[in-house]
């Protein structure tokens, strides 16, 4: 049995559930407005915070996919996704990336395999857990960040 696989399946199909439900329940202007910094670090912002967190998924999967280690960043930006449509378009292209990635995964010694990243070689397993740990944390961040607007408001 997969246990591996299906475990590692459901977290990273919670984190995606969890960010779609957060967009669908709040304001483009929630999801925008910048906290209020109460030292000289700055604070992102619930949306900037999802992006990361999906940002972290994708980055993951289009390197395992097609070799694209490249940081989403640049096109992950609020300028460039303004609207809660263009959000949820985005989540659910990084979905279809990942869901691609775990399409090549065929049974849980796959996930023992190691592959070239752009820090060498790793292994399948540590990365994906590095991956769903970074992106459940953002999506921390950004929920932490909301509930923060909201009681200043």
């Amino acid at each position: 049995m997969n246990e591996l696989i299906a475990a590692l399946d459901r977290g990273f199909r919670q984190v995606h559930d969890d960010a779609v439900r957060l967009v669908q329940t709040i304001s483009v202007e929630e999801l925008f407005r910048q906290p209020l910094s109460t030292n000289s670090s700055s604070v992102h912002s619930c949306g900037e915070q999802l992006l990361r967190s999906a940002g972290a998924v994708e980055q993951t999967f289009g390197g395992i996919t097609v070799s694209l280690w490249d940081d989403p960043f640049e096109w992950t930006q609020p300028e460039t996704l303004a609207t809660s449509e263009r959000i949820l378009e985005y989540l659910d292209e990084v979905e279809a990336t990942r869901k691609r990635g775990f399409d090549l995964f065929k049974s849980d010694k796959d996930l023992m395999k190691k592959i070239m990243s752009p820090s060498g070689e790793t292994q399948l397993l540590p990365l994906l857990l590095d991956a769903l740990v970074r992106a459940a944390n953002y999506l921390a961040r950004a929920r932490a960040t909301l509930e923060l607007l909201r009681a200043k408001s």
